[in-house]
């Protein structure tokens, strides 16, 4: 048997204030929907149709709402992703290789000319075009 759902007039407050805020992502916005929702008396099936989403997706929010809160049920979990492949050290080595001088016979430092250099170096042997062009990106240096 379910039990009953219920927001406090604070939450609910909250979470009408939180959807007409329109700074957050649709998912945000679909939770805090589906809270209302509950709220408001209708089932799992109603709101999965109503929304466009699995049933488990509204099963997940509830939980996550009762056993952690209004914050929590709002957000996403930390997703852990890749690691970083270079750190701060390799990032500053990099910046400091493409504000030097460039190498002979040019008159500056290209992405893929960076890299080439860069694989010569301890700790850059599987380092790519594409990394270097991101770490510079994040860097805003502009070699032009």
């Amino acid at each position: 048997m379910e039990t009953k759902f219920s927001l406090s007039q604070e939450e609910r407050d909250y979470l009408q204030a939180f959807k007409k805020s329109g700074t957050h992502s649709l998912r945000q916005f679909n939770r805090a929907t589906i809270l209302i929702f509950l709220d408001k008396g209708l089932t799992i099936t109603e709101i999965e149709d109503l929304l466009d989403v699995d049933r488990t997706t509204v099963w997940r929010i509830k939980k996550r709402f009762l056993d952690f809160g209004l914050e929590r049920g709002l957000t996403d979990d930390a997703r852990p992703g890749q690691p970083a492949k270079y750190t701060t050290f390799h990032e500053a080595e990099l910046t400091a290789l493409a504000c030097g001088p460039a190498p002979k016979g040019r008159t500056r430092w290209t992405i893929r000319l960076l890299a080439e250099e860069l694989k010569k170096k301890k700790g850059f042997g599987t380092i790519t075009y594409g990394s270097v062009r991101k770490m510079l990106k994040k860097t805003n240096l502009n070699l032009g």
